[in-house]
C-alpha cells in the first residue's frame, strides 16, 4: 500500500515535469505564430487571420498563466499557506476560462460583421499563414493532450489550443473558398459554430472551477453512500457534519464527526481511523481525512449541519 501510494506520487511528479516543459513549448509556439498570422493578414488583408491572431494571442497569455501556475503550484507549504499553493492552478483555469469567453464574444462580433460586410482577401497568402498556424498549433494540441486530463489547469490551456487548431482549419477551408469560388460567407457562419462549441465546453471549466472554489461535494460523489459505508463499521454509531471537497482537481479532502457506539480510549481508535482511511480511498478515492471522534456528546446528528 505504502509503495503503491509513492509510486503515485513519483508518476505525478514526473507528468507535471513534463506538461511543465511541454506548456512552455506550446507558449513559444504560439506567440510566434500569432506574430506570423498578424504580418499575414495586415499583407493579405484577412479580417479572418487578423481575428485568429488576436485569438491566438489571447491564448498566448493563457498558456504562460497556466505554465506559471504549474510552477507555482509546486511550491511547499507553509506557515501562512498551510495547505500550500494547489489552488493557484484551479485559478489560473476559472482565469483563463474568462478569458476565453470573452475572445469567443469577440469573435462573434466580427463574424457577424464580416458575414453583412465581407471584403476581399488575398487568398494564397491567407492559405499559407493559415497552414503554418495549423500545423504549429497541433504541435501543441499533442503536447498537451495527455496532461489535459489530469489536470483541470492544463485542460482549460489545452481548449484554447483546441481552439486555435480548429480555428485554423476553418481559416484554411475559407481561404480555398475565397480563392477559387469567392464564397465569402462561409467563414463567419461556421466560425459560429466553432464558437458555439467552445463556449460549450469553456462553461464546463468555469462550472468546475467555481465549484472547487467554493468548496462544493466533488461531482459524482454522495454523502448519502459516505455515510452508509461508514456507518457500517460495528464501532460507528453516526457519522454526521459532514464535509468532502476538491483542494484541486485531484486531491479530495473529507472530514467529519463520529459519534462511537463505546466510549473508546484515543488509542484504541486508531484502528478505526485505518478503516476509516481505507473505506474513503479505495471507494471514494478520498486522499486526506480529518475526524473528530465524539460519545453521546452531539445533539445535531444531520449529516449536514444547520446554522
Amino acid at each position: 500500500m505504502k509503495h503503491h501510494h509513492h509510486h503515485n506520487h513519483a508518476a505525478i511528479k514526473a507528468d507535471k515535469e513534463s506538461s511543465d516543459t511541454n506548456l512552455l513549448i506550446s507558449t513559444l509556439l504560439n506567440l510566434i505564430i500569432s506574430l506570423v498570422e498578424i504580418i499575414g493578414g495586415l499583407i493579405s488583408n484577412s479580417l479572418a487571420l487578423i481575428s485568429d491572431a488576436l485569438h491566438n494571442l489571447g491564448d498566448t497569455s493563457a498558456l504562460f498563466i497556466a505554465y506559471v501556475a504549474n510552477l507555482i503550484s509546486k511550491k511547499d507549504h507553509n506557515h501562512k499557506k498551510t495547505y500550500g499553493y494547489k489552488r493557484i492552478e484551479i485559478l489560473a483555469a476559472l482565469f483563463n476560462a474568462v478569458i476565453l469567453v470573452v475572445i469567443i464574444v469577440y469573435i462573434f462580433i466580427e463574424a457577424w460583421h464580416r458575414l453583412f460586410d465581407p471584403k476581399p482577401v488575398k487568398g494564397l497568402v491567407m492559405f499559407v499563414v493559415a497552414f503554418t498556424g495549423l500545423i504549429a498549433n497541433l504541435i501543441s494540441v499533442l503536447l498537451l493532450h495527455k496532461h489535459s486530463h489530469r489536470n483541470i489547469n492544463i485542460r482549460s490551456a489545452y481548449l484554447h489550443l483546441f481552439g486555435d487548431t480548429v480555428s485554423s482549419v476553418v481559416v484554411i477551408i475559407s481561404s480555398v473558398l475565397i480563392y477559387f469560388y469567392e464564397i465569402f460567407w462561409i467563414d463567419p457562419v461556421v466560425t459560429f459554430l466553432l464558437g458555439l462549441y467552445l463556449l460549450k465546453a469553456t462553461f464546463n471549466i468555469l462550472k468546475e472551477s467555481f465549484d472547487i472554489l467554493m468548496q462544493g461535494t466533488p461531482s459524482g460523489l454522495s454523502l448519502i453512500a459516505v455515510k452508509k459505508e461508514l456507518e457500517s463499521l460495528p464501532e460507528i454509531d453516526n457519522i454526521h457534519h459532514v464535509h468532502v471537497w476538491n483542494m484541486n482537481d485531484h486531491d479530495i479532502h473529507f472530514e467529519c464527526h463520529i459519534d462511537l457506539k463505546k466510549d473508546l480510549r484515543i488509542s484504541e481508535t486508531e484502528s478505526v481511523k485505518d478503516s476509516i482511511s481505507q473505506i474513503l480511498h479505495e471507494k471514494f478515492g478520498i486522499s486526506h481525512i480529518t475526524v473528530q471522534y465524539e460519545y453521546n456528546c452531539c445533539e445535531d446528528k444531520d449529516i449536514i449541519h444547520k446554522r
